[in-house]
Protein backbone atom coordinates (compact mmCIF):
# COMPACT_ATOMS: atom_id res chain seq x y z
CA UNK A 1 0.00 0.00 0.00
CA UNK A 2 1.33 3.04 -1.18
CA UNK A 3 1.61 6.57 1.06
CA UNK A 4 -1.44 7.89 -0.58
CA UNK A 5 -3.87 4.91 0.58
CA UNK A 6 -2.19 4.62 3.97
CA UNK A 7 -2.55 8.37 4.50
CA UNK A 8 -5.84 8.20 3.25
CA UNK A 9 -6.66 5.42 5.57
CA UNK A 10 -4.72 7.31 8.47
CA UNK A 11 -6.45 10.01 8.01
CA UNK A 12 -9.92 8.92 8.20
CA UNK A 13 -11.71 9.85 11.14
CA UNK A 14 -10.53 13.49 10.12
CA UNK A 15 -12.05 13.00 7.12
CA UNK A 16 -15.13 11.32 8.92
CA UNK A 17 -15.42 14.82 11.01
CA UNK A 18 -15.22 17.23 8.43
CA UNK A 19 -15.67 15.42 5.10
CA UNK A 20 -19.60 16.54 4.77
CA UNK A 21 -18.75 19.40 5.60
CA UNK A 22 -16.32 19.97 2.29
CA UNK A 23 -18.54 18.17 0.53
CA UNK A 24 -21.11 20.41 1.04
CA UNK A 25 -18.54 23.14 0.24
CA UNK A 26 -17.13 21.91 -2.65
CA UNK A 27 -20.33 20.14 -4.45
CA UNK A 28 -20.56 23.16 -7.09
CA UNK A 29 -21.85 25.94 -5.36
CA UNK A 30 -20.88 29.15 -6.00
CA UNK A 31 -18.11 31.49 -3.94
CA UNK A 32 -19.96 33.68 -1.42
CA UNK A 33 -19.40 34.34 2.25
CA UNK A 34 -21.47 31.72 3.40
CA UNK A 35 -19.14 28.99 2.02
CA UNK A 36 -15.67 30.82 3.04
CA UNK A 37 -17.09 30.84 6.90
CA UNK A 38 -17.90 27.10 6.53
CA UNK A 39 -14.85 26.51 5.03
CA UNK A 40 -12.70 28.25 7.76
CA UNK A 41 -14.98 25.80 10.24
CA UNK A 42 -14.05 23.13 8.29
CA UNK A 43 -10.11 24.14 8.97
CA UNK A 44 -10.43 24.99 12.46
CA UNK A 45 -12.41 21.20 13.03
CA UNK A 46 -9.28 19.34 11.38
CA UNK A 47 -7.36 21.32 13.91
CA UNK A 48 -4.91 23.52 11.79
CA UNK A 49 -5.86 26.21 15.33
CA UNK A 50 -7.25 30.03 14.63
CA UNK A 51 -3.86 31.23 13.54
CA UNK A 52 -2.55 28.95 10.82
CA UNK A 53 -6.85 29.15 9.60
CA UNK A 54 -6.60 32.86 9.15
CA UNK A 55 -3.41 32.48 7.61
CA UNK A 56 -4.67 30.09 4.76
CA UNK A 57 -8.46 31.96 5.05
CA UNK A 58 -6.58 35.42 4.11
CA UNK A 59 -4.38 34.21 0.88
CA UNK A 60 -7.11 32.21 -0.01
CA UNK A 61 -9.48 35.23 -0.19
CA UNK A 62 -6.72 37.29 -2.15
CA UNK A 63 -6.41 34.49 -4.56
CA UNK A 64 -10.09 34.54 -5.34
CA UNK A 65 -10.27 38.27 -5.68
CA UNK A 66 -6.88 38.67 -7.97
CA UNK A 67 -8.52 35.41 -10.31
CA UNK A 68 -12.04 36.36 -10.09
CA UNK A 69 -13.16 32.90 -8.87
CA UNK A 70 -16.37 32.08 -8.78
CA UNK A 71 -16.57 28.11 -8.50
CA UNK A 72 -16.21 25.97 -5.62
CA UNK A 73 -14.09 23.65 -7.25
CA UNK A 74 -11.41 26.08 -7.96
CA UNK A 75 -11.36 27.10 -4.18
CA UNK A 76 -10.68 23.60 -3.42
CA UNK A 77 -7.92 23.86 -5.74
CA UNK A 78 -6.56 26.98 -4.71
CA UNK A 79 -6.87 25.83 -1.02
CA UNK A 80 -4.58 22.40 -1.98
CA UNK A 81 -2.30 24.51 -3.67
CA UNK A 82 -1.90 27.33 0.01
CA UNK A 83 -1.61 24.02 1.99
CA UNK A 84 1.31 22.21 -0.11
CA UNK A 85 2.72 25.42 0.14
CA UNK A 86 2.85 25.63 4.02
CA UNK A 87 4.27 22.04 3.75
CA UNK A 88 7.04 22.30 1.15
CA UNK A 89 9.78 21.77 3.17
CA UNK A 90 8.82 18.94 4.86
CA UNK A 91 9.41 15.43 3.91
CA UNK A 92 12.69 14.57 2.36
CA UNK A 93 15.08 11.86 3.92
CA UNK A 94 17.09 11.99 6.83
CA UNK A 95 20.96 12.99 6.44
CA UNK A 96 22.55 10.02 7.46
CA UNK A 97 25.79 10.38 5.10
CA UNK A 98 28.64 9.73 7.41
CA UNK A 99 29.18 6.64 9.10
CA UNK A 100 28.62 6.29 11.83
CA UNK A 101 25.53 8.70 11.94
CA UNK A 102 23.65 9.91 14.60
CA UNK A 103 19.90 10.12 15.03
CA UNK A 104 19.19 11.56 18.88
CA UNK A 105 14.73 10.95 19.05
CA UNK A 106 13.09 13.27 21.98
CA UNK A 107 9.74 14.34 23.36
CA UNK A 108 7.14 14.15 26.22
CA UNK A 109 6.28 11.08 27.53
CA UNK A 110 3.77 8.55 26.17
CA UNK A 111 4.54 9.88 22.02
CA UNK A 112 5.94 6.86 20.32
CA UNK A 113 9.75 6.99 20.75
CA UNK A 114 10.90 3.70 21.72
CA UNK A 115 8.23 2.07 18.84
CA UNK A 116 9.27 5.44 16.29
CA UNK A 117 12.87 4.03 16.70
CA UNK A 118 12.13 0.86 16.04
CA UNK A 119 10.20 1.18 12.87
CA UNK A 120 13.51 3.63 11.66
CA UNK A 121 15.84 1.12 12.57
CA UNK A 122 14.25 -1.48 10.53
CA UNK A 123 13.49 1.11 7.87
CA UNK A 124 16.85 1.76 7.81
CA UNK A 125 18.42 -2.12 7.65
CA UNK A 126 15.86 -2.98 5.04
CA UNK A 127 18.01 -0.49 3.16
CA UNK A 128 21.17 -1.96 3.84
CA UNK A 129 22.12 0.33 6.71
CA UNK A 130 23.88 -1.33 10.03
CA UNK A 131 22.08 0.25 12.83
CA UNK A 132 22.60 0.44 16.63
CA UNK A 133 20.20 1.15 18.88
CA UNK A 134 21.14 2.97 22.41
CA UNK A 135 18.90 2.45 25.43
CA UNK A 136 19.11 5.97 26.71
CA UNK A 137 15.44 6.09 28.43
CA UNK A 138 16.69 4.72 31.55
CA UNK A 139 14.21 6.41 33.79
CA UNK A 140 11.19 4.19 32.85
CA UNK A 141 10.74 0.75 33.87
CA UNK A 142 11.36 -1.68 31.00
CA UNK A 143 12.33 0.80 28.24
CA UNK A 144 15.24 -0.84 27.98
CA UNK A 145 13.36 -4.42 27.15
CA UNK A 146 10.87 -2.42 24.98
CA UNK A 147 13.40 -1.47 22.69
CA UNK A 148 15.19 -4.75 22.74
CA UNK A 149 12.44 -6.13 21.58
CA UNK A 150 12.45 -3.68 18.54
CA UNK A 151 16.22 -4.36 17.78
CA UNK A 152 15.73 -8.28 17.40
CA UNK A 153 12.26 -7.24 14.65
CA UNK A 154 14.29 -4.81 12.85
CA UNK A 155 17.69 -6.67 12.78
CA UNK A 156 19.94 -4.23 15.26
CA UNK A 157 22.49 -4.42 17.43
CA UNK A 158 21.65 -2.80 21.21
CA UNK A 159 23.56 -1.12 24.02
CA UNK A 160 21.85 -0.33 27.60
CA UNK A 161 22.37 -0.67 30.72
CA UNK A 162 20.67 -1.18 33.73
CA UNK A 163 17.49 0.82 35.25
CA UNK A 164 18.77 4.37 36.78
CA UNK A 165 21.55 3.94 34.81
CA UNK A 166 23.33 7.56 33.58
CA UNK A 167 21.61 7.99 30.34
CA UNK A 168 24.72 10.02 28.89
CA UNK A 169 27.35 7.34 29.75
CA UNK A 170 24.82 4.90 27.90
CA UNK A 171 24.88 6.99 24.97
CA UNK A 172 28.43 7.14 25.31
CA UNK A 173 28.94 3.40 25.16
CA UNK A 174 26.91 3.38 22.66
CA UNK A 175 29.08 5.42 20.63
CA UNK A 176 32.38 4.16 21.20
CA UNK A 177 30.46 0.43 20.31
CA UNK A 178 29.58 2.19 17.66
CA UNK A 179 32.54 2.86 16.07
CA UNK A 180 34.35 -0.36 16.97
CA UNK A 181 31.17 -2.47 14.74
CA UNK A 182 31.93 -0.24 12.19
CA UNK A 183 28.04 0.65 12.51
CA UNK A 184 25.94 2.99 9.94
CA UNK A 185 23.76 4.44 12.05
CA UNK A 186 23.49 5.30 15.97
CA UNK A 187 19.90 5.96 17.19
CA UNK A 188 19.38 7.19 20.82
CA UNK A 189 16.20 6.59 22.53
CA UNK A 190 15.77 9.23 25.42
CA UNK A 191 13.53 9.43 28.63
CA UNK A 192 10.60 11.53 28.17
CA UNK A 193 10.62 15.59 29.50
CA UNK A 194 8.49 18.19 29.28
CA UNK A 195 10.50 21.43 27.48
CA UNK A 196 10.43 23.29 31.26
CA UNK A 197 11.88 20.73 33.55
CA UNK A 198 15.42 21.73 33.87
CA UNK A 199 17.03 19.18 34.84
CA UNK A 200 16.01 16.86 32.06
CA UNK A 201 16.30 19.24 29.33
CA UNK A 202 20.13 19.75 31.20
CA UNK A 203 20.64 16.06 30.45
CA UNK A 204 19.32 16.39 27.08
CA UNK A 205 22.08 19.15 26.74
CA UNK A 206 24.67 16.34 28.60
CA UNK A 207 23.91 13.70 25.84
CA UNK A 208 24.32 16.30 22.92
CA UNK A 209 27.85 17.32 24.37
CA UNK A 210 29.01 13.99 24.39
CA UNK A 211 27.63 13.28 20.67
CA UNK A 212 29.49 16.63 19.23
CA UNK A 213 32.59 15.33 21.27
CA UNK A 214 33.03 11.99 20.48
CA UNK A 215 31.69 12.32 16.96
CA UNK A 216 32.31 15.79 15.74
CA UNK A 217 32.27 14.99 12.41
CA UNK A 218 28.81 12.99 12.23
CA UNK A 219 26.03 13.90 10.47
CA UNK A 220 23.08 14.25 13.41
CA UNK A 221 19.65 14.45 13.27
CA UNK A 222 17.26 15.75 16.36
CA UNK A 223 13.94 13.71 15.82
CA UNK A 224 11.05 15.14 18.12
CA UNK A 225 8.20 13.26 18.28
CA UNK A 226 4.54 14.46 18.61
CA UNK A 227 1.60 12.47 19.35
CA UNK A 228 -1.02 13.97 16.87
CA UNK A 229 -4.00 12.67 19.32
CA UNK A 230 -2.93 15.55 21.36
CA UNK A 231 -3.69 18.25 18.70
CA UNK A 232 -3.08 21.92 19.59
CA UNK A 233 -0.64 20.91 22.78
CA UNK A 234 1.86 19.09 20.34
CA UNK A 235 1.84 22.51 18.54
CA UNK A 236 2.98 24.15 21.84
CA UNK A 237 5.84 20.91 22.32
CA UNK A 238 7.03 21.59 18.50
CA UNK A 239 7.58 25.23 19.37
CA UNK A 240 9.04 24.87 23.22
CA UNK A 241 11.86 22.09 22.06
CA UNK A 242 12.74 23.65 19.33
CA UNK A 243 14.14 26.73 20.74
CA UNK A 244 16.12 24.35 23.30
CA UNK A 245 17.06 21.05 21.60
CA UNK A 246 17.82 21.49 18.63
CA UNK A 247 15.51 19.91 16.78
CA UNK A 248 16.08 19.02 13.52
CA UNK A 249 12.66 17.74 12.02
CA UNK A 250 9.41 15.98 13.54
CA UNK A 251 7.45 12.55 13.76
CA UNK A 252 3.94 12.99 13.99
CA UNK A 253 2.39 9.28 15.39
CA UNK A 254 -0.99 8.00 16.03
CA UNK A 255 -2.26 10.27 13.30
CA UNK A 256 -4.89 7.34 12.56
CA UNK A 257 -6.64 8.00 16.39
CA UNK A 258 -7.33 11.45 15.50
CA UNK A 259 -9.91 13.60 14.19
CA UNK A 260 -7.71 16.36 13.76
CA UNK A 261 -4.76 15.51 11.52
CA UNK A 262 -4.97 19.29 10.02
CA UNK A 263 -2.51 19.36 13.29
CA UNK A 264 0.40 18.93 10.85
CA UNK A 265 -0.16 21.83 8.82
CA UNK A 266 -0.68 24.12 11.61
CA UNK A 267 2.91 22.53 13.07
CA UNK A 268 4.58 23.14 10.38
CA UNK A 269 3.27 26.55 9.48
CA UNK A 270 4.27 27.89 13.41
CA UNK A 271 7.94 26.03 13.82
CA UNK A 272 8.60 25.85 10.54
CA UNK A 273 10.41 22.34 11.17
CA UNK A 274 10.16 19.94 8.80
CA UNK A 275 7.70 16.63 9.42
CA UNK A 276 9.68 13.99 8.14
CA UNK A 277 7.90 11.14 9.61
CA UNK A 278 4.10 10.03 10.15
CA UNK A 279 2.77 7.24 11.91
CA UNK A 280 -0.62 5.55 10.93
CA UNK A 281 -0.86 2.03 12.26
CA UNK A 282 1.26 -0.14 14.73
CA UNK A 283 3.61 -2.05 11.69
CA UNK A 284 6.69 -1.46 10.94
CA UNK A 285 5.43 0.06 7.64
CA UNK A 286 2.77 2.50 9.19
CA UNK A 287 5.71 4.45 10.01
CA UNK A 288 6.06 6.60 6.43
CA UNK A 289 8.28 9.45 5.22
CA UNK A 290 6.38 12.35 4.70
CA UNK A 291 4.79 13.65 1.60
CA UNK A 292 3.13 16.66 1.42
CA UNK A 293 1.18 16.66 -2.11
CA UNK A 294 -0.36 13.22 -1.20
CA UNK A 295 -1.01 14.23 2.47
CA UNK A 296 -3.05 17.27 1.41
CA UNK A 297 -4.75 15.85 -1.65
CA UNK A 298 -6.04 12.80 1.10
CA UNK A 299 -6.93 15.92 3.84
CA UNK A 300 -9.44 17.25 1.31
CA UNK A 301 -9.64 15.02 -1.88
CA UNK A 302 -11.43 16.02 -4.67
CA UNK A 303 -8.68 16.45 -7.34
CA UNK A 304 -5.11 15.78 -8.93
CA UNK A 305 -4.41 11.74 -9.81
CA UNK A 306 -4.89 10.46 -6.39
CA UNK A 307 -9.21 11.95 -6.12
CA UNK A 308 -11.49 9.34 -5.42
Amino acid sequence: MGFFEKIKQGLKKTKDSIGAMLSSIFSGRRVDEELMDELEEALILADLGVECTERVMTELRARIREKRIEESEQVRDELRDILKGILAGCGGALKLDTSPSVVLVIGVNGVGKTTTIGKIAGQLAANGKSVLLAAGDTFRAAAAEQLGIWAQRSGAAIIARGEGADPASVIFDAIQSGKARGSDVIICDTAGRLHNKSNLMNELAKIDRIISRELPDADKEVLLVIDATTGQNGLIQANEFKNVAGVTGLVLTKLDGTAKGGIAVAIAASCGLPIRYVGVGEQMDDLMPFDAGQFVDALIEGGGTHAV
